[in-house]
């Protein structure tokens, strides 16, 4: 049984129009995109060192009458495909085995640690605290503390931060209320939204949390290791979930239950494009990762299909890639551009344009950083990534993990 972090990295395959063992390729991509990139960060040396410190800046019918895709925003401009200039920073340094990145609206940004159970702050000189350490948290394998989301404050309700984390007997989400100011924040007793998620075996936990811009809740939910399950719309295994900030399953919901797709197997990114297009990220087994457009109430196939297979009655991914490039996790868009971190394959992924349908994608920094966790839109443009060496199942550079800040630039 594939999880999500034994597969070495090998080189990339004829998609890649970037790789650390082809700088010449990578300074021809740069010429044809008019950009002056500084390409050290693209180059694996063969010893990875620290790069440079600066501080941060099928439905049922009925349901499926309802079924309500995400709303499709009005951008006030045409999106435009961004691409990583080689410039890489480190944000942040010593953290121990993160899972998530949370950028607060209000200031401030939040990491959870999958090993610890703490949700620990940045701060804006890139040292570290502690905000709280999460209760009933179980390590081990690919469990603990995973994803995290922000719910804004509203009259009469505070701001929220939501954790979904591995439990003893299954997987729970909860919130906690959100206090303080950047530099200070702290976070209350933590209350159950929604327990119950099956765990399975120590893997397939998916743990991906994100307010989507209908306002719900979105979770990704493995299978566990369970398999069937995922093609059971009574089972939350192997689903992505779509709920109300209480726990509820949202209005509209394709089969009248938090259930909003199936046939995931180990889903770990969910991004929305500036079309209101929902994208996933996910981990296959021996053969495909994926990239998928998700649709309310499509089957993606586990574990009948995996990867692009043409069955009638399960939809296929938008993009594919061989096990030992990807085990792709978080995900994250910028401009027109998807930015995937990829675990195994030991690289940034990067698919455009994501609103009117991605071409082959390009590949940054492979195995300068090493294991890339997550990924997050940062200020004035720029990405910020998670590298995920402590775990266990890396091999940890002098500083790790840290948080990066990937300068990107658009590509025309």
């Amino acid at each position: 049984m594939r999880i999500e972090s034994t597969r070495p990295a090998v080189p990339a395959t004829a998609t890649s129009s970037m790789t650390s063992s082809r700088p010449a390729a990578a300074l021809a991509l740069a010429a044809a995109l008019g950009l002056g990139l500084g390409l050290a960060g693209c180059s694996a040396p063969a010893e990875r060192t620290a790069p440079p410190s600066t501080p941060p800046g099928t439905p049922n019918a009925s349901a499926s009458a309802t079924a309500t895709a995400t709303p499709t925003p009005t951008p006030s401009a045409p999106p435009v495909v961004m691409v990583p200039t080689g410039v890489v920073e480190t944000i942040a340094q010593g953290l121990r085995a993160p899972w998530s990145i949370l950028r607060l609206p209000g200031g401030g940004t939040l990491v959870s640690e999958r090993d610890t159970a703490r949700i620990v702050e940045v701060n804006a000189d890139g040292s570290l605290r502690v905000a709280t350490t999460v209760p009933d948290v179980v390590t081990g394998a690919e469990g603990g503390l995973l994803g995290l989301a922000h719910l804004p404050a509203e009259a009469g309700s505070p701001a929220y931060v939501y954790a979904y984390f591995t439990a003893a007997s299954e997987n729970r989400i909860v919130r906690m209320p959100l206090t303080g100011a950047p530099g200070s924040l702290a976070l209350g007793a933590a209350e159950t939204v929604l327990g119950g998620i099956p765990r399975g075996a120590s893997n397939h936990q998916g743990g991906r949390l994100a307010f989507g811009p209908d306002g719900f809740l979105y979770a990704t939910v493995g299978d566990g290791g369970l398999r069937d399950p995922a093609q059971d719309p009574a089972s939350l295994a192997g689903k992505i979930l779509r709920m109300t900030p209480d726990g509820q399953p949202a209005p509209g919901n394709p089969f009248g239950s938090l259930v909003y797709s199936i046939g995931h197997r180990n889903p770990q990114g969910l991004a929305w494009d500036a079309t209101g297009a929902m994208w996933a990220a996910e981990f296959g087994q021996n053969t495909w990762d994926e990239l998928n457009r998700i649709e309310p109430g499509a089957n993606y196939g586990w574990p009948v299909v995996e990867g692009v297979g043409g069955v009638g009655g399960y939809l296929d991914p938008v993009l594919q890639w061989p096990t030992s490039e990807a085990s792709p996790s978080g995900l994250a868009v910028v401009g027109d551009t998807l930015f995937l971190a990829a675990l195994g394959g030991e690289r940034l992924l990067a698919a455009a344009p994501a609103s009117t349908g991605v071409a082959p994608p390009t590949e940054w920094f492979t195995e300068a950083f090493g294991r890339l966790r997550d990924v997050a839109p940062g200020p004035d443009g720029e990405l910020w990534v998670l590298t995920n060496n402590t775990d266990g199942r890396g091999s940890p550079a002098e500083g790790d993990d840290r948080m990066l800040r990937v300068r990107l630039a658009p590509a025309g």
